[in-house]
């Protein structure tokens, strides 16, 4: 993009009343991209080669996605505040967790040598064209390192009082943690698919995913409020992990039979690496002999119609159902804002019921 301050995306306070998740995202991203607009004239200064380098994450980070993190964030912190609170000072901190997501994202990829994202190339792929894979790889794994240092200082200018932001640095190290945990269970399951388990899957879907999609930054959000209530502490925990869960089990679904032109990623991705999700894992569990044989030496499309055949799918569905009704009957009970309450009730529909 010839403007580095992204024209038309600035910064803008989210009303005070009811706001839009339009609104929302657009005061984020304009946050965003001030912020990631001095960043990339600091490195120019530097060397021109800097500048190209901020700009490609920047074009990344930038890349459209869901805003899911800042907008449970959001609510999180609106569910205790109330609809009268001033919610600009808010802005760098949830701009921070969109950096750190396409941190967790670009090394992601490059993990699971994902050729698209967002329906663009990945970063590694990106670079890659320019000097080849092994600069692919590294430029990519620099470009997470440098948004995941951004994160943290646009996190450091959220105008908070000391105590508070101390307090919500510390869910926010707690989320960093348990992602890369999860991230890493992830990385081993590959390594022997044959002796994971439904169980172990659905424990990386509670760390990888559930907790820095859902449940932390709902906490984070509680933590931006000032607020120490551990009743609505614990129905958010309930809620994000339980939702969490449900969107990762969604994305195990859309990783075998999703639309590469809805989801912006390449199909059968899961199937073509081996990666252990849930959903395989039931279908082995599920699966006849021949049928297991198939799932092991099939071409990627047979593969997907034996993993429907097993009926592993549909329970996928009800598990995703289940977790959903958990998390909405720990939210129906919890003191909170009762705008708020509806919000994130609606947000459990976006975030697990996703078109493929």
């Amino acid at each position: 993009m010839a403007n580095d301050t992204l024209e038309g995306n600035r910064l803008n306070a989210i009303p005070r009343q009811q706001v839009s998740h339009t609104g929302l995202v657009n005061a984020v991203e304009g946050t965003l991209a001030d912020f990631i607009a001095s960043q990339i004239a600091a490195l120019d200064a530097i060397d021109p080669t800097l500048g190209g380098f901020a700009r490609t994450a920047r074009d990344l980070v930038m890349a459209g996605g869901k805003r899911l993190r800042p907008t449970f964030a959001y609510w999180g912190w609106r569910g205790v505040a109330g609809p009268t609170a001033d919610s600009e000072p808010l802005l760098p901190a949830l701009g921070a967790l969109e950096l750190m997501h396409t941190f967790a994202l670009v090394h992601d990829d490059v993990m699971d040598d994902s050729a698209t994202r967002r329906g663009r190339p990945t970063a590694h792929r990106i670079f890659a064209a320019q000097h080849g894979p092994r600069f692919g790889s590294s430029a990519a794994v620099l470009v997470g390192d440098l948004c995941l240092v951004w994160a943290d200082q646009l996190l450091a200018r959220t105008p908070v009082a000391p105590a508070t932001l101390l307090e919500v640095r510390t869910r926010y190290d707690r989320m960093r943690v348990e992602a890369v945990a999860g991230q890493y269970l992830d990385v081993l399951g590959e390594t022997d698919p044959a002796a994971w388990s439904v169980e172990r899957a659905l424990l990386v879907a509670r760390y990888k995913t559930a907790s820095y999609t859902v449940h932390r930054p709902l906490d984070f959000g509680l933590a931006l409020a000032g607020v120490d209530d551990p009743e609505v502490a614990e129905a958010y925990r309930v809620y994000g992990m339980a939702v969490g869960e449900a969107f990762q089990l969604r994305d195990d679904l859309l990783g075998v039979y999703g639309d590469p032109a809805v989801t912006g990623k390449p199909a059968g991705d899961d199937l073509r690496t081996g990666k252990p999700t849930a959903l395989l894992m039931l279908a082995r569990r599920m699966a006849t002999p021949a049928q297991l044989s198939e799932l092991d030496n099939a071409e990627i499309d047979r593969k997907a119609q034996v993993v429907a055949e097993t009926g592993a799918p549909a329970r996928v569905e009800e598990m995703i159902r289940v977790r959903v009704t958990e998390g909405l009957t720990a939210l129906a009970s919890a003191p909170i804002d009762a705008e708020a309450r509806g919000v994130l009730i609606e947000l459990a529909t976006v975030a697990t019921q996703r078109p493929a």
